[in-house]
């Protein structure tokens, strides 16, 4: 899994340590919701049966397999 500096900096905050390699993998590999925005990188949402049946949403680069970043969005209504 391709990562940015960013998304490693980012992944010792207690709040994003919960969230397993192979939750992202899996939502990228099979979105339930996917959204393109106008900068190219790509939202998908997918439900962590694991963690609650919480949506975790990852952002990927334009390139469509670097993540940008990995967070459980509590907003999320699908």
């Amino acid at each position: 899994m391709k990562t940015t500096a960013y998304f490693d900096a980012i992944r010792s905050r207690p709040d994003r340590a919960i969230i397993k390699q192979a939750w992202i993998e899996r939502v990228i590999d099979s979105p339930e919701v996917q959204f393109v925005q106008t900068d190219g990188r790509t939202r998908l949402w997918g439900r962590v049966p694991e963690f609650e049946g919480r949506y975790l949403r990852v952002i990927l680069l334009a390139d469509g397999e670097t993540v940008r970043n990995a967070f459980f969005d509590r907003g999320f209504k699908p």
